[in-house]
């Protein structure tokens, strides 16, 4: 079934979107926390546990990071 104009209009809108940028970066550094994870353990660990893992250990090292380096440098004047 072909997408309509606004459907596809709304798709775009939403991949475009900041929350989702956010959400595809905060996945791709669960996924790169699962594959460490897994080679130290010498098995796969499941993206769960890679998951709460990674949120108790990184997440808002993480986050903060992003932030500061959004933010725009103030000019010193």
């Amino acid at each position: 079934m072909p997408a309509t104009e606004a459907e596809k209009q709304k798709s775009h809108f939403v991949k475009n979107s900041v929350l989702y940028k956010e959400f595809l970066a905060e996945r791709e550094e669960i996924l790169k926390h699962k594959w460490i994870e897994s080679e130290k353990a010498g098995k796969d660990i499941g993206f769960e546990k890679a998951l709460l893992d990674w949120i108790v250990k990184h997440r808002s090292n993480w986050r903060a990071k992003r932030l500061k380096e959004a933010r725009p440098e103030k000019v010193a004047s």
